[in-house]
């Protein structure tokens, strides 16, 4: 859950960044705080000692401590923004934590599992804490260990063989300048190379405005940064070697281009995330082609079932491909969250195709699903968008969506783009297993390479949702309806609703109102209503509208989604917020959007902060 960034550079150094190391440490963590902001620190090494500056609340407290106390010009610098899992919200608590000596500095990224046998360990040998944190301990043995060795990199593989649980770490230390350690396991960690200086962090963010290439890290590894090197080990003490990869977005794309917030940014970049992630699908002759996908043809011809898994958001895109594939490929399809899958024994083999949807790729309930799928013999396929992340590296093949950096905590263009991808996915299993024939699955990619300008269109015409969001900032309760596909847009509207705004929402099947939920449906009680296109099912259609007049009865105030020439929403609407036409399985790429505006506008006329929402972190880490 929590950002950190490194960095080490050579004094006057082509690459190396202006304003020392803890200006490099403190712009990483302004493009990091996404990932917590319950405190943030930097430690730098200088003139052969560590110095440690750390507050708890927003970085803006920190900033505001280094304007009072500066950090000494440094030329190595680690930093930490903090989601708080052990102990609360405290500057004591608040990272880099130090040995006993203040001559050892560690910042650390997940949960040491282990951490209170090794802690009463500690105590027993003399150690005193000053925190509640598990990377407290880390530090402590990290520098009892340096006692022994002498050499960073080996105390920093001895202590890692001792914990148990998800953990990046970096480290610094006094007689080391001009070197920053890290190891990860189960938790991100990335390398940029720079000329004359090198970076780590959390995701490239904390480092794109210095370099685009980077390094990516295999799993229960140590790495070594210095100005001029990058070195790389595994826990037992074997070379290894990263991965490297080119970073096709800049710094400009973590910024908010004049918005008011990210998200509101993110919002008004879907259209490019969805033809982003339409790009290069297609071979010469037009026909669909996967370049990441590693599983064999033969492979996929034969499975019988797919097993989508994700949580939140996520799941929610998954959803609406269990529509979409089932329908072009005639698979049956499940929808699990992520961390009920693997306890309740689900009945997966080698005829599986478990997918995987995250957009940080480092969502531990999803990592630890994804390998009890495959220690059950399923294949598994991430739908990520995140390169270079554990879920992709610990799958069979990947399905990237290029959605470029999300950085508000709620998720809009990633969403999206992970519906835009699960439909790529279907048409590929169909055509690849004959359920559709070329002109068919050409048609449907088509539809969608139209579908950016219809977002464009639905956000050129939002004002009268914004009105309303503005108008309702002091709504207590909001319903969503839908059916079909309709069902799991109500309820990702829903969740952006409770998320940022803080009140009731709930996203119900539209058929299941007259099963109890009708009973909170009282005078002035807003009902969002998603209802599919009288082009499709027209049963669907005629009993959606049946349920909008079911609750206008009842004195709710309907707000409806419908396309564009459809009339017979009118006469039991108060609103009627219109989307271009397209084909029902594609309609929760435009349905969604207004809902988003809504939510995003509400939360900020309420004075919500709509990037960073309470207790909620970009990427969660822990189980």
């Amino acid at each position: 859950m929590c950002g950190i960034v490194g960095y080490v550079g050579r004094p006057g150094a082509p690459g190396a960044a202006a304003g020392g190391g803890a200006a490099v440490a403190l712009e990483g963590l302004r493009r990091l705080e996404y990932r917590g902001y319950d405190s943030a620190g930097i430690a730098v090494v200088s003139e052969g000692a560590v110095a440690v500056r750390k507050r708890a609340g927003k970085l803006a407290n920190l900033v505001e401590l280094l304007d009072a106390d500066p950090l000494p010009a440094a030329h190595t610098a680690i930093g930490h923004t903090r989601w708080a899992t052990h102990g609360g919200p405290t500057d004591a608590n608040a990272h880099p934590h130090v040995d006993g000596t203040g001559r050892v500095a560690v910042i650390h990224n997940g949960i040491v599992e282990n951490f209170a046998a090794l802690r009463a360990e500690l105590r027993e040998s003399g150690v005193e804490f000053t925190s509640e944190t598990d990377t407290e301990v880390v530090a402590h043995l990290l520098g009892a260990q340096l006692e022994r060795t002498g050499d960073l990199t080996e105390a920093m593989r001895a202590v890692c063989l001792r914990l148990e649980g998800a953990f990046t770490l970096l480290a610094v230390h006094a007689d080391a300048p001009g070197v920053i350690v890290g190891a990860r396991r189960n938790s991100p960690l990335v390398v940029g190379l720079g000329e004359g200086a090198n970076y780590l962090g959390s995701d490239v963010a904390a480092f794109i405005a210095h370099t685009r290439e980077a390094l990516e890290l295999g799993q229960d590894q140590v790495v070594t940064i210095t100005p001029d090197a990058v070195d790389v080990v595994g826990f037992d003490g074997a070379p290894a070697q990263g991965r490297r990869f080119h970073v096709d977005w800049d710094a400009s794309a973590a910024e908010k281009g004049g918005f008011p917030s990210f998200m509101a940014k993110e919002i008004h970049d879907q259209p490019q995330a969805i033809a982003d992630t339409l790009l290069g699908r297609t071979d010469a002759g037009g026909r669909l082609q996967l370049d990441e996908m590693k599983i064999s043809e033969a492979e996929l011809r034969a499975v019988d079932k797919i097993v989508v898994i994700a949580c939140g958001t996520a799941a929610y895109a998954g959803q609406v491909a269990k529509y979409a594939i089932e329908h072009w490929c005639r698979i049956p399809v499940e929808v699990e969250l992520a961390h009920e899958f693997r306890y309740r024994d689900p009945v997966v083999s080698e005829r599986t195709l478990v997918v995987a949807i995250s957009q940080s790729g480092e969502t531990m309930d999803t990592i630890m699903a994804v390998r009890h799928a495959r220690e059950q013999g399923a294949k598994v396929l991430a739908i990520c968008n995140t390169n270079g992340s554990t879920i992709p590296r610990e799958s069979d093949a990947a399905l990237y969506t290029h959605a470029g950096p999300e950085i508000a905590v709620a998720s809009t263009k990633a969403f999206l783009a992970q519906i835009t991808a699960c439909y790529l996915l279907g048409l590929y299993l169909a055509q690849l297993r004959g359920n559709k024939f070329a002109d068919e699955v050409a048609d449907v990619l088509a539809q969608l390479h139209e579908v950016p300008g219809q977002v464009r269109q639905v956000l050129d015409g939002l004002e009268q949702v914004r009105e309303i969001a503005r108008y309702m900032a002091d709504t207590r309760s909001v319903l969503f309806l839908g059916r079909h596909v309709g069902y799991p847009v109500a309820m990702e509207g829903a969740l952006k609703l409770k998320e940022l705004a803080y009140i009731h929402a709930e996203g119900f099947a539209a058929g299941e109102l007259k099963h109890g939920p009708i009973a909170l449906v009282e005078p002035g009680q807003p009902v969002f209503v998603v209802v599919p296109s009288p082009r499709g099912r027209d049963s669907l259609h005629s009993k959606v509208v049946s349920n909008i007049q079911e609750v206008r009865a009842r004195g709710a105030r309907t707000l409806v989604i419908a396309e564009q020439g459809d009339t017979e929403v009118e006469p039991y609407a108060d609103v009627v917020i219109r989307i271009p036409r397209t084909s029902t399985l594609l309609s929760p790429l435009l349905a969604v959007v207004p809902l988003q505006v809504f939510a995003c506008e509400l939360a900020t006329a309420k004075g919500l902060d709509v990037d960073q929402p309470r207790n909620l972190a970009k990427s969660v880490t822990v189980e």
